[in-house]
């Protein structure tokens, strides 16, 4: 499975936005997944990831593990805002 997400950081939080996806793509291989490639624009605002998960059910228990939910609990407003789409290598 592979995926690419756009994450899009709050207004005037790109830090705390930056550094919680810090801490929640080091969560990804509990769950099989890894981290391909991850780029960010000139602003910092924005940050574009291309994850691979050998399959759903890798993603599925990434997106409920109580560790990453907890992170995005405590960033609260700074959480970003994460565009996730489904792709195929062609």
């Amino acid at each position: 499975m592979l995926l690419v997400a756009v994450v899009e950081m709050a207004e005037g939080r790109a830090e705390a936005g930056q550094e919680y996806e810090d801490r929640v793509l080091a969560i990804l291989d509990r769950h099989g997944g890894v981290l391909e490639r991850r780029m960010r624009d000139g602003t910092g605002g924005t940050e574009v990831h291309v994850i691979r998960f050998a399959g759903r059910e890798g993603y599925d228990s990434f997106m409920v593990d109580p560790d990453r939910l907890a992170l995005r609990t405590a960033l609260g407003d700074a959480a970003p805002v994460t565009r996730v789409i489904e792709v195929r290598d062609l």
